[in-house]
């Protein structure tokens, strides 16, 4: 396909190479011709949005770069332009916050917590099958949001545990965390169960969980959610290839606020305990692939969540990141 003349593909030194794709895949601005407003920015989402999803398809995430996207309202002008459909954010833990149409803030927890690799609602049956991330205000330091190949974790851990990696294909995964009545601002995984099934109606609670294949357990001040048994291996249809879809690492490592015990949080499909040092080893390994850029004020980012798993560093104020996720 001819390179479409607004957008030029760019290089960043952070960029991995697999196999000869550049993950993530990062577009500029040409610098050929004059420099874009939002409306042509958007317009050539829609016209190219073919050549979009093949730069996503073929290597997880797009970077878009130096483009005039400057408030949540730009930003969700972007997002509309690729036109999918909105997933409300039911079900998740992080507490967020709507910002303007379809957009959110990203997790709220406080600057010095790191948020852990996931995907995007790896825990319950319905997740957003595309994220957009958006830097509104970018860090004074730290503060990104590394992204990993999940089809290369899953392969480095069957090569390494591949005990573990059968047990974990034949028996899923329970996740349990304990939510309080509102919101708790200060645990990364506060969102309390009001905000997490939208309503402050018990028993409506209870069917939006069941509709979640997830079961409720009140309790004097809030309530026990129980998930699973579900898959932590997912095949990438459209990339035949298995990935880790999963919380594990997230849950074992950073559900931890004061009604939750990470190592309670998440086990075997069949109840049995994790092994620690292989979740450990697992988000090594997680690291070890990842790659950090740092943002920019103005970035966009497009994440398949089928293929690519995220996180959050830790950083110093100010920092604004905003987000929108799609069935």
């Amino acid at each position: 396909m001819a390179e479409p003349n607004l957008f030029a593909e760019a290089r960043l030194p952070h960029q991995r190479s697999y196999g000869g794709v550049f993950f993530p895949s990062v577009l500029a601005p040409n610098s050929g011709i004059p420099p874009p407003s939002l409306s042509v920015l958007t317009q050539a989402i829609k016209t190219q949005k073919p050549y979009l999803e093949s730069l996503v398809r073929e290597a997880g995430t797009l970077l878009l770069r130096g483009f005039p996207v400057g408030s949540a309202a730009d930003f969700n002008a972007v997002v509309e332009a690729f036109g999918y459909e909105e997933l409300p954010y039911v079900g998740g833990a992080a507490p967020r916050t709507n910002v303007v149409g379809r957009v959110f803030t990203a997790n709220e927890s406080p600057p010095d917590q790191k948020i852990p690799f996931h995907h995007e609602m790896a825990q319950v049956p319905e997740f957003p099958s595309k994220l957009f991330f958006f830097c509104e205000v970018e860090p004074a330091s730290g503060g990104e949001t590394p992204i990993v190949l999940s089809h290369v974790v899953y392969e480095r851990m069957r090569e390494k545990y591949p005990d573990f990696v059968q047990r974990l294909e034949e028996h899923g995964l329970i996740y349990t965390r304990v939510l309080g009545e509102e919101d708790d601002p200060s645990s990364p995984i506060g969102r309390g169960w009001k905000s997490t099934f939208l309503t402050d109606d018990k028993s409506l609670a209870e069917k939006r969980a069941a509709r979640l294949g997830m079961k409720l357990e009140w309790t004097e001040d809030g309530v026990k959610s129980i998930m699973g048994p579900i898959p932590a291996i997912k095949l990438d249809e459209s990339r035949n290839r298995k990935t880790w879809f999963n919380s594990m690492v997230a849950a074992y490592t950073g559900w931890e606020d004061a009604r939750n015990d990470p190592v309670k949080a998440v086990t075997f499909g069949d109840g049995s305990p994790l092994p620690g040092d292989v979740i450990h080893d697992c988000l090594k390994i997680l690291e070890e692939e990842s790659v950090a850029i740092p943002w920019k004020k103005g970035d966009v980012l497009l994440v398949d969540n089928l293929a690519v798993l995220h996180s959050r560093r830790s950083f110093d104020p100010p920092r604004r990141v905003l987000a929108s996720l799609c069935k």
